[in-house]
């Protein structure tokens, strides 16, 4: 149930912006996978010791012995956390609270869709490019791996540390999207669409942090991302299907309450 139309007019005004997020973190990754040796390692772990605060708290606090934990750190631990968080902020916020702003919403609403079909293939949008973009920085890692570095990744478990923080950003968005669809303005949508993640992601780096602060992880929904724990085979899959039904229950209930609530057109 979802606007064809509509999609294909969203993916012609937005590709731009997804293109720039591929090609930042192409930059990242490609640096990043090609860091990987053991005197840059030494070096790292050197920094980490001098300034042990401030790499926990981006999640970078130790190298890994292999490939596959030196990626978990240095890619997932912050790179692939906030970016794709502000493209999701950015998407959510645009897609919705944008057009009910400007007064677009209500030319959206003038064509024979009804409001739910208009919101679902919004939302459908938002998920599309998340999963467009984490499905590029996988195979783009795999690929980078391989040719740099043969047989030193786990395939298996990158692919799963990348299910997880797709999982992560599906709730994420979820929250993004929802903060949109209730919101009459920019201002409002922003507050919440962006403040509660980036609320988040404060409190997980002082968790990170550990001591006291780790009692925080309670407060935040990337204690339910555990790369470096995925990678070593430690994690707990119930933390990834948590995270995607989280995401999907603020869709469904952006895209109920978007349906039924008044609006200022």
């Amino acid at each position: 149930m979802i606007s064809n139309t509509l999609l294909k007019k969203e993916f012609k005004s937005n590709y731009k912006i997804l293109l720039i997020f591929i090609a930042v973190l192409t930059m990242y990754e490609v640096i990043i996978v090609s860091m990987f040796n053991p005197e840059l390692g030494e070096t790292l772990d050197a920094f980490a010791k001098a300034m042990p605060e401030i790499m926990s708290a981006f999640g970078m606090a130790n190298t890994g012995s292999t490939l596959t934990e030196f990626l978990s750190n240095y890619l997932y631990g912050f790179l692939l956390l906030v970016f794709p968080m502000i493209l999701e902020i950015i998407l959510a916020n645009k897609l919705v609270a944008k057009y009910v702003d400007t007064g677009s919403m209500a030319y959206l609403l003038s064509t024979p869709n009804s409001r739910k079909k208009i919101v679902i293939t919004q939302g459908l949008f938002v998920i599309i490019n998340i999963v467009i973009l984490i499905l590029y920085v996988t195979i783009l890692g795999i690929i980078c791996s391989e040719v740099m570095f043969p047989g030193d990744l786990n395939i298996e478990r990158f692919i799963l540390i990348n299910i997880s923080v797709l999982s992560i950003h599906i709730a994420i968005s979820g929250i993004c999207f929802f903060a949109s669809c209730i919101s009459n303005d920019m201002k409002l949508a922003y507050s919440i669409g962006a403040g509660v993640p980036i609320a988040f992601y404060i409190i997980q780096m002082l968790v990170n942090m550990g001591g006291k602060l780790e009692k925080l992880k309670y407060f935040t929904l990337f204690t339910l991302f555990e790369p470096n724990n995925i990678a070593t085979g430690n994690y707990h899959i119930e933390f990834l299907i948590a995270a995607f039904i989280i995401g999907i229950v603020f869709y469904i209930l952006g895209i109920l309450l978007f349906s039924k609530r008044d609006l200022p057109l």
